[in-house]
């Protein structure tokens, strides 16, 4: 937990040169959306886990009395009434909240070129995407401005830009962190998720703001808690859907994830597991996420709630249209429920494995960052950057995308695990990352 300690604010002087820094060198990358400094000031009595540790958050979770866009011309001037329970922990610990970061309109897209007021580039190479729909949030980091930020993770919103941009993104059990103040997209799917270069700084995070909510019924998880389980073996375990993971994948992820086996191998036992419904994932996903996404924006008609309704982009009208086609008298039973079953049927394959590992391990994403605008005009082959990553939402699950070496760019290795086993999960990722770092 270096870096979270070292980037503590001592002073004013210091926080007005941290501003000073984002405004001048974030014009190469615009991971932010608006600045806190007109009243976020230096308060050395502030105490907590987090005392004045600045944090940038994504700009569809509503602070108070600042404007929260959703990454949307249709919320441009919306001012947050209330503080989303994640703020209030954070603040409660004594984080400064530095500023909103560029996503994806509504958290729609996977590489935050959807975004209403333009796209965030890569650190890493800024003619390349920063992944999304968090990608201003991994810039934040990846850029240093930070040492952790907080984004949404619907089907892979936080590891998908973490895997881009070279940090580590953790996307926790659903129902772990509150959702409530979030401006939802798939209320079913969607989690808060950390950033970090640093698991033990994304550990702190978590542990501050997790935790059952009143206010958010999904986030009641200490009645079920029990049900959390690992494995007994003394040596790690960890399963590999081969079947899965092999058709696809560039030419850079395939060499590393191989490389990566051969050194796990050397300390932990190696199993080829089976999720024989795994394939359907994605066409589950986008059918029920849209569906979620047609009822969620039901709200921003320009009459009851926002700007004008033609003020959306063309992403978000895509799926709204889609989702309401689906949800509609006829096709309901045809598309939706049937979806619903079949991912029922996921989370049981993925069970099963728990039976016999601890952890699933595969790729964050297929492909290395592309060029901004290369993929914008196809919608089917941006949906794809996905597949890795929607599992795990759809299920519910833990997981944590790790960074290989950046030389130039880095690949993410995803490790996957059961309900509601975060806290092994994180303590293990830090014997997993100094294994990674060595590829």
């Amino acid at each position: 937990m270096k870096i979270i300690e070292n980037s503590k604010i001592n002073s004013d002087r210091e926080l007005n040169d941290l501003f000073q820094l984002i405004e001048k060198e974030d014009s190469q990358y615009h991971s932010f959306l608006s600045l806190h400094k007109n009243y976020t000031k230096f308060d050395e009595n502030r105490r907590g886990e987090l005392a004045n540790v600045p944090i940038a958050i994504k700009d569809n979770i509503c602070v108070k009395n600042t404007i929260v866009t959703a990454g949307s011309k249709v919320l441009e001037d919306y001012i947050s009434p209330y503080n989303a329970t994640i703020i209030e922990k954070l603040q409660k610990a004594g984080a400064i909240i530095v500023g909103k970061t560029n996503l994806d309109e509504f958290a729609m897209g996977s590489s935050t070129e959807n975004s209403a007021f333009g796209p965030t580039k890569n650190p890493l190479d800024r003619s390349l995407i920063s992944g999304g729909s968090s990608g201003g949030s991994a810039v934040a980091v990846s850029a240093n401005f930070v040492p952790v930020a907080i984004g949404t993770d619907t089907g892979g919103s936080v590891r998908h830009p973490a895997s881009m941009c070279g940090v580590i993104g953790f996307k926790p059990t659903y129902g772990e962190i509150s959702r409530y103040g979030i401006i939802a997209m798939g209320s079913s799917l969607d989690q808060v998720g950390i950033f970090g270069n640093e698991v033990g700084d994304i550990e702190r995070v978590f542990n501050v703001v997790r935790g059952s909510d009143s206010k958010d019924s999904t986030s009641q998880i200490k009645k079920i808690k029990k049900l959390a389980k690992t494995n007994s073996s003394e040596k790690i375990s960890i399963g590999i859907p081969y079947h899965f993971i092999q058709k696809g994948l560039s030419i850079e992820v395939k060499e590393k994830i191989g490389l990566l086996v051969q050194k796990l191998k050397e300390k932990y036992e190696i199993i080829d597991i089976t999720l024989p419904h795994i394939n359907y994932s994605l066409a589950v996903y986008y059918i029920i996420m849209l569906v979620e996404v047609a009822s969620n924006m039901a709200r921003y008609d320009g009459v009851r709630y926002g700007k004008n309704k033609n003020s959306l982009g063309d992403e978000v009208k895509r799926r709204i249209i889609l989702g309401t086609y689906i949800s509609s008298a006829g096709y309901a039973d045809k598309y939706y429920h049937r979806a619903q079953a079949v991912r029922k049927l996921i989370l049981e394959d993925f069970k099963k494995a728990y039976l016999r590992v601890d952890y699933i391990m595969m790729p964050t994403s297929p492909v290395l960052p592309w060029k901004i605008g290369e993929k914008i005009n196809d919608s089917m082959s941006m949906y794809l950057m996905d597949i890795f990553t929607v599992p795990v939402n759809l299920a519910g699950l833990p997981a944590i995308s790790l960074p290989t070496k950046r030389d130039p760019l880095s690949v993410g290795i995803q490790f996957i695990a059961n309900q509601f086993n975060d806290d092994n999960l994180l303590n293990d990722s830090k014997e997993f990352l100094e294994i990674i770092e060595t590829i």
